[in-house]
């Protein structure tokens, strides 16, 4: 099929060296012309693991092509995937003002039928904004077109997997004929496809994000209790995880969440709930114990060192999640935040984010960036673990304990065993454990 991308940021740029992996002929719309021109040259302006080698692949291939012309997009395909931003406004809102600009002028170009498909996170009841909108703006009022909603469920870091294998599809289609299109398009694919209205469709991605983030912030709350009565929460959330009913994933107690979906979806499920005239309380507390993580985790590493000022403290770990770059809500940046307030020096590392994050919190003072995981440490009065990227689980533990100087591991991210780190003559602080 030939199909056409409006958006090449992450989820528009996965997706359509996605769909050009699969086989068909796809158009990527970006407005940036410097990104447009590096995406044409085969590099990715974002790190996410095997994307930079499809999008190689597929441009050899001729399969995927980049302009920044929606015009030559629209006249390159009947089937239009919306992956445009829809950030978050202070109030907890989406500024749609993106998705809206796409759809008027889709419908100022628009010539004959055309699918227009929501793939961004948008609130429930969009696809009747994008409707109407088109409506508007449409020069002949004949020309036919539908509108559906298509959610995406990429995980950062394993976005191709993601696409590629997913869990399921959801579709939210009104008429046969775009129905039609998405059997055609996703025929091949080995997994559960859900048809539904599209505010249904739109709803369950947020509901899903809005679940996993719940689970979390249950396990960050079962490990505080497990730290006070000296139980164990990778056992806790290990015997829970056996019950099919509750499953493991997403049972990993830390720092917190963080990223461009999950603190948003929470968000921005709360305001939809509130525009219906509903409190969604449960969500306000599973953001509000999110919100803590960071500010207890601090705590906790004052406990141990009783003073923060002066003393130098290595950081493994910047980016939200480990195989990416991305440090957009990032536990990090509040930990980091709060450490500089109470005085510390910090010297930090991450394998891919350490350029996004010196663009909040520049080199020199109290901040400095390591080259690698040991020159973190050296001289370091402490540890600490944000990220749980493999290369740390990889570490030679006693290069770090000899380069330190004082042996204390403050991990958010529960990487390693206490017994095995305490029998190596390590000051070892889990969390929960």
């Amino acid at each position: 099929m030939r199909i056409t991308v409006v958006g090449g940021g992450y989820v528009g740029l996965t997706t359509g060296a996605c769909f050009a992996h699969l086989g068909h002929e796809v158009v990527v719309v970006e407005k940036i012309p410097q990104k447009v021109e590096l995406l044409k040259k085969g590099r990715s302006p974002i790190y996410e693991p095997g994307l930079e080698e499809i999008l190689q692949e597929n441009l050899k291939e001729g399969r995927i092509h980049f302009t920044t012309s929606l015009k030559e997009g629209l006249e390159f395909s009947e089937v239009i995937f919306i992956c445009v931003g829809t950030p978050q406004r202070p109030d907890g809102s989406a500024d749609l003002s993106q998705v809206e600009e796409v759809a008027r002028e889709t419908a100022k170009l628009m010539t004959s039928y055309r699918l227009l498909v929501e793939k961004s996170t948008v609130p429930i009841n969009t696809h009747k904004l994008i409707k109407k909108t088109v409506q508007r703006y449409l020069k002949d009022k004949s020309i036919p077109y539908d509108v559906a909603s298509n959610p995406e469920f990429l995980r950062e870091g394993s976005a191709i997997e993601d696409f590629l294998k997913p869990d399921r599809i959801v579709v939210g289609v009104e008429s046969e004929r775009a129905r039609r299109i998405f059997e055609e398009l996703y025929g091949d694919f080995d997994c559960p496809i859900i048809y539904t209205d599209p505010a249904t469709s739109e709803l369950i991605k947020h509901a899903s994000n809005s679940f996993l983030a719940m689970k979390i912030s249950f396990i960050n709350m079962v490990a505080d209790l497990c730290e006070k009565a000296g139980a164990d929460v990778k056992l806790v959330a290990e015997g829970m995880g056996y019950d099919k009913r509750i499953g493991r994933a997403f049972l990993n107690a830390g720092v917190g969440y963080g990223g461009s979906c999950f603190p948003k979806d929470v968000k921005a499920f709360i305001r939809m709930a509130q525009d219906y005239g509903l409190d969604f309380g449960l969500l306000k507390e599973v953001e509000r114990i999110n919100q803590e993580r960071p500010k207890k985790f601090v705590e906790k590493v004052k406990g141990i060192l009783w003073s923060l000022k002066g003393k130098k403290l290595g950081v493994w770990g910047l980016s939200f999640k480990p195989n990416t770059d991305d440090i957009r809500e990032a536990p990090s940046l509040k930990v980091v935040e709060i450490l500089l307030k109470e005085g510390a020096s910090l010297s930090l590392y991450d394998p891919k984010a350490m350029e996004n994050f010196k663009l909040i919190f520049p080199e020199g003072g109290q901040v400095s960036y390591a080259k690698d995981i040991y020159s973190a440490v050296e001289d370091a009065s402490a540890l600490l673990i944000l990220t749980e990227w493999e290369e740390f689980q990889g570490a030679d533990l006693r290069k770090v304990k000899d380069l330190m100087e004082l042996p204390i591991i403050v991990d958010g991210r529960n990487l390693f065993e206490p017994q095995e780190l305490r029998a190596m003559g390590f000051e070892y602080y889990p969390v929960g454990r």
